[in-house]
């Protein structure tokens, strides 16, 4: 029993790469194209990636350098009322607190405990000017929000890169049924004559 060689639908690969009389100039073209676009999708995507989560981590590290924690009191009691602090998801409360910077006396709500009484101490984070801003971001927290935006923009810049090699590939498959067109123009009525 002799064995036969399956050949359709067998995928030669690399073929555009091979020396060949029926590859086109186009083909050689393409090949080129999506080897370049392979390349740039990996290298836009890492380092546009890597910036990003640089320029995230040394902005959280910069602005967590500017606040710095600062005594406080209660000016109220916490207690549970309308203005719980959802976001937080640990039940705390809005406060009036009162505190001193730069010899200045200040006063602004933040998030404490529910059920601490009015003249409790409280930590709060201020800038050089002694006002109010969010607690720093912990170490953890900068890696995981740098992490995230970078494979943000990283998927981003890879994915254009992705759809301009595509928009590329296309225009070279339209030029090639252009020219494919144009020869069956000429070509056509000669095959049609000499088959009726």
């Amino acid at each position: 029993m002799a064995t036969t060689r399956r050949t359709a639908g067998a995928k030669v690969w690399l073929w555009r790469w091979r020396r060949n009389p029926l590859r086109r100039p186009s083909d050689l073209l393409e090949a080129w194209v999506v080897l370049a676009t392979w390349v740039l999708v990996l290298l836009a995507g890492v380092l546009a990636g890597r910036a990003a989560a640089g320029a995230v981590e040394y902005g959280l590290a910069e602005r967590g350098a500017r606040a710095h924690p600062v005594a406080a009191v209660l000016a109220e009691n916490a207690a549970v009322t309308s203005r719980a602090v959802p976001e937080y998801g640990n039940g705390s409360v809005w406060a009036k607190v009162r505190w001193t910077a730069a010899g200045t006396p200040h006063e602004g709500l933040v998030a404490v405990e529910p059920g601490l009484k009015a003249g409790s101490p409280v930590t709060v984070w201020t800038d050089q000017r002694g006002d109010l801003v969010s607690r720093p971001a912990t170490a953890e927290q900068m890696r995981l929000q740098a992490g995230l935006v970078g494979s943000l923009v990283g998927l981003g810049t890879a994915s254009g890169v992705l759809v301009c090699g595509w928009l590329v590939r296309g225009r070279l498959e339209r030029q090639r049924l252009e020219a494919w067109d144009k020869e069956w123009e000429t070509v056509g009525p000669r095959w049609r004559r000499t088959i009726g």
